[in-house]
């Protein structure tokens, strides 16, 4: 008589794993870290950029801050942050669709992260493979644009419902695209009921305020837990 014994492993294991061992070792530091996911031109960079000026700039707390800018190619995007003065690292895939753990792994082994700094990592363009992978992050933040359409939610669900909150941006385009934000609130609600909906206008720092709060109380409530 023979005995078939199944044997499954999730396929996301090993990933799973150094990216616990990652966030367990930027936490020991104080190192609060933010996985930044949204779609191509959603204005992610935009927001790190505006998170940065409030920060690190000039006139605010002078808090210290590092990005990690995730792209299938390029690194205009990183490029763009330094010449602001920010601290920035590129991870080019080279055709890979998000970012995972060893690729953080590795930049990080690179990087000056100071304790007690904020890590903002901005993943590729991508409403779909980014959400499934966890790289170390103490959470993730979605970047919706209103240009993308207000069904964004229903027809992407997974990736609002890994986020604890949306950002949304480009809301002075709204009217001239005919965005339908109570639409889109529903479709937020019905997929990630806990998550906030931080509107934002990228280019005069409208809203970028709220977000940062928000992000503060997060990373005090992280913390403490």
């Amino acid at each position: 008589m023979s005995i078939s014994i199944d044997i499954k492993r999730a396929i996301y294991e090993e990933n799973d794993t150094r990216a616990q061992a990652i966030n367990a070792s930027l936490r020991a530091r104080g190192i609060f870290t933010i996985n930044i996911l949204g779609g191509p031109g959603a204005g992610k960079t935009s927001l790190i950029s505006r998170l940065a000026e409030r920060l690190g700039g000039e006139g605010f707390a002078g808090e210290a801050l590092a990005v990690i800018e995730g792209d299938v190619a390029s690194d205009i995007d990183t490029k763009f942050l330094r010449e602001l003065g920010v601290e920035a690292y590129q991870i080019e895939t080279g055709g890979d669709c998000h970012l995972n753990a060893p690729m953080i792994e590795s930049i990080l082994s690179k990087m000056r992260l100071k304790d007690g700094s904020w890590l903002l990592i901005e993943n590729i363009g991508n409403l779909v493979c980014p959400a499934e992978y966890v790289i170390g992050e103490d959470l993730k933040l979605v970047v919706a644009s209103v240009a993308e359409g207000s069904d964004k939610p229903y027809k992407y669900p997974f990736i609002f419902a890994k986020s604890a909150a949306c950002v949304l941006t480009k809301i002075d385009l709204a009217g001239a695209v005919g965005f339908d934000e109570a639409y889109f609130r529903a479709g937020l609600a019905a997929t990630a009921p806990l998550a906030p909906l931080l509107p934002i206008n990228g280019r005069t720092g409208e809203g970028v305020d709220a977000v940062l709060d928000w992000l503060r109380a997060s990373r005090a409530r992280l913390s403490g837990a």
